[in-house]
């Protein structure tokens, strides 16, 4: 279960330990939880960092915590698949470094495996306490080198609230499977997977499995980078019933603080989000905010 937390996107994929701090209690109270409702646990939590989250006391706080839980490996070479917020130059230059240096981190944890299977697990979101059994049935088949959910939930953490989510593009929620020397050799790895510039893609590069079940929960916080509650992809509201099939029925809402620029942005309709971060850039508003607090 791939968590890629530091390196991905704009400001080097770090907006500081404010930031880190809060995406960790999400992460906690929220997927964690989801993880153990799992009716298949044999899987390793792995956590992708930048080289300069090594030391940083919140992660290692998070490597204990997760240890504890789980089979964990955290590595510190970057996220591991394609960052579309670089050009294709830079970021085919970086995945290779980011796999390169990645491979010589985890190959232990591989040992003897014939076989490695990456699950996309984003720091926010979770899954259906089915889907790593859905994975591995699915991919144990050679016809297959990917599998993946393409209908889901929305939730808002604060409220605890549920709408049915549907996309009208492939989701972020899918396996990949890799032989063991595909997945630790950095140009055959790249090469397996296309390289897929964005999850929309991966179904165009691998023999892809569609699930057609709603396997995924998407989470809503005010600290995403684009997907609000009140997204056109989600109308219809869901019992709140569905969260246990998360492992989510007993989890408290979530209480947590946020910078004034969140805050200004949770209140605009979801067009204008996309179309004032289109327009100015994500540090607009960071120097929009230093601006009016001078």
């Amino acid at each position: 279960m791939y968590v890629p937390f530091t390196g991905l996107g704009a400001y080097n994929g770090f907006r500081g330990n404010r930031w880190l701090k809060n995406r960790i209690k999400i992460f906690k109270q929220f997927v964690v939880p989801s993880l153990q409702a799992q009716n298949d646990q044999d899987f390793t939590v792995w956590a992708s960092w930048r080289r300069e989250e090594r030391g940083n006391k919140y992660v290692d706080e998070l490597y204990n915590y997760l240890n504890e839980r789980f089979t964990t490996v955290f590595t510190y070479g970057g996220v591991c698949f394609w960052d579309d917020k670089y050009s294709d130059k830079e970021a085919r230059e970086r995945l290779i470094e980011s796999l390169h240096t990645t491979a010589g981190q985890i190959v232990d944890y591989v040992g003897d495996e014939k076989t490695v299977l990456v699950t996309i697990q984003p720091s926010d979101d979770c899954y259906h306490q089915d889907a790593v059994s859905h994975f591995k049935r699915i991919l144990k088949k050679d016809k297959w080198d990917a599998a993946g959910f393409t209908r889901g939930y929305i939730s808002n953490y604060q409220t605890k609230e549920i709408k049915e989510y549907n996309p009208e593009t492939n989701p972020p929620f899918f396996t990949i499977k890799f032989t063991k020397e595909t997945f630790l050799d950095p140009l055959k790895h790249l090469n397996h997977i296309g390289p897929y510039k964005s999850h929309e893609y991966v179904s165009k590069y691998l023999k892809y499995k569609e699930i057609n079940e709603r396997g995924f929960l998407v989470g809503t916080h005010g600290e995403n980078i684009s997907t609000v509650f009140n997204h056109p992809y989600a109308q219809k509201i869901a019992d709140s019933s569905v969260l246990k099939e998360f492992g989510l029925n007993h989890v408290p809402a979530l209480q947590i603080s946020y910078s004034w620029r969140k805050q200004l942005m949770r209140t605009l309709p979801h067009g204008w989000q996309r179309k004032l971060r289109y327009i100015f850039g994500e540090r607009f508003f960071h120097r929009l905010y230093k601006f009016l607090r001078n």
